[in-house]
């Protein structure tokens, strides 16, 4: 009994199908895998995430002029980011560069609880890795306040968050360390240290010295 062969048509027709099918298995395991890494995060920092700039320039400290050119797009995206904060009225941190060079950064960050807004220092250095290793960000008055915190006021961050940035290098920047960061520690961190008396606001720690 002779087979006969398959037509041209129905070989590349077959070929068609199962790349299609492989490319809708990728999208559909890279769909599930962003939602798997973005599930550490509340709807809120997801949205703002989205809306943060992403950078283009892949520098670090020690590479001379794309780094100068990396600092500008950082900048861009904090003022980005700050503008959204202040149109929706959740403004909460100022930062900026401490050297010439771009590799120390200071500021200030605060957190409105009951009413009441507790400021806090904030600073870090840019790795010599950066941006394929985020910055550690400290808030060093915090120090030995908090086992979520490491010597010397660095943050711990989630489980969560490194993945993300692994994945994201070198379109995270500084913004986005703040986004995904500082700002869910501090709404998860600053109410139990408070209700615990581990920290007061400045106008109880004036009047418990006054008296």
């Amino acid at each position: 009994m002779r087979v006969s062969e398959p037509k041209k048509g129905t070989t590349l027709r077959f070929k068609t199908e199962s790349c299609r099918e492989i490319i809708i298995l990728r999208f559909l395991s890279l769909g599930l895998e962003l939602r798997t890494t973005m599930e550490g995060w509340d709807p809120t920092t997801k949205s703002t995430l989205t809306q943060i700039p992403l950078l283009t320039v892949k520098a670090g400290p020690r590479d001379g002029a794309a780094w100068t050119q990396r600092l500008k797009e950082e900048y861009k995206a904090l003022i980005a980011y700050t503008s959204m904060n202040k149109s929706r009225d959740n403004d909460w941190f100022r930062i900026s560069a401490a050297n010439p060079e771009g590799t120390r950064w200071t500021g200030k960050c605060w957190y409105v609880h009951n009413l009441l807004k507790y400021e806090f220092d904030l600073q870090f250095d840019i790795p010599v890795t950066y941006p394929a290793t985020a910055p550690e960000l400290e808030l060093p008055q915090l120090d030995g306040k908090t086992h979520k915190m490491y010597r010397g006021g660095k943050i711990c961050l989630t489980v969560h968050f490194k993945p993300l940035w692994a994945k994201n290098s070198p379109r995270f920047g500084i913004a986005h360390a703040l986004c995904l960061g500082l700002a869910p520690w501090l709404a998860a961190e600053i109410p139990i240290l408070v209700d615990s008396g581990m920290i007061k606001h400045k106008d109880d720690a004036v009047s418990t010295s006054e008296a």
